[in-house]
């Protein structure tokens, strides 16, 4: 008896684990099925290569909430402005952009080409209502700012806890 008691209080301290995003679930998995020192064998430094393929997926963003405008930055290094597609709506900004490159090199009885792409998307919640018709987009050096007129200006009051 004492040992149905046991399991059961084991039952009830498990509880599953929730992960924040599919991408730590599916990098948990590839750490747990791959571990890095039997990657490393092989000259492939896990760690190092995984971050970089999962960074690629969607640009980094900064959000900032200004008085009177929201101003958005992403870093989109490699991509060239006509291949960047944004679309406003009042409370959200979504950022598409593609990659193409080609590489070619041909010496004697050796050719090599080489042909890379990629897309992404990423959508950021905006932290107030904006006037989409007002949005203003500059892109320099690999960096998309928008700058978004908030609707109306944000209303602050200072509550005091009792």
């Amino acid at each position: 008896m004492a040992k149905d008691s046991n399991k059961k209080k084991e039952m009830e301290t498990v509880t599953p684990s929730r992960s924040l995003s599919p991408f730590q679930d599916m990098e948990r998995w590839f750490e747990e099925s791959f571990p890095r020192a039997w990657m490393q064998r092989w000259g492939w430094p896990m760690g190092e290569r995984m971050s970089r393929v999962f960074e690629g997926l969607s640009p980094r963003v900064n959000v900032i909430d200004r008085d009177e405008e929201i101003v958005v930055r992403a870093e989109v290094p490699g991509v060239k402005k006509e291949d960047l597609d944004i679309s406003v709506t009042e409370n959200a900004v979504t950022i598409k952009g593609s990659t193409k490159r080609e590489e070619e090199e041909e010496k004697g009885d050796y050719y090599r080409r080489e042909i890379e792409t990629g897309a992404f998307a990423r959508t950021v919640g905006l932290p107030g209502m904006v006037d989409i018709e007002k949005t203003k987009a500059t892109f320099e050096n690999g960096v998309l700012q928008l700058t978004l007129p908030k609707v109306s200006k944000a209303k602050r009051r200072q509550i005091k806890v009792e």
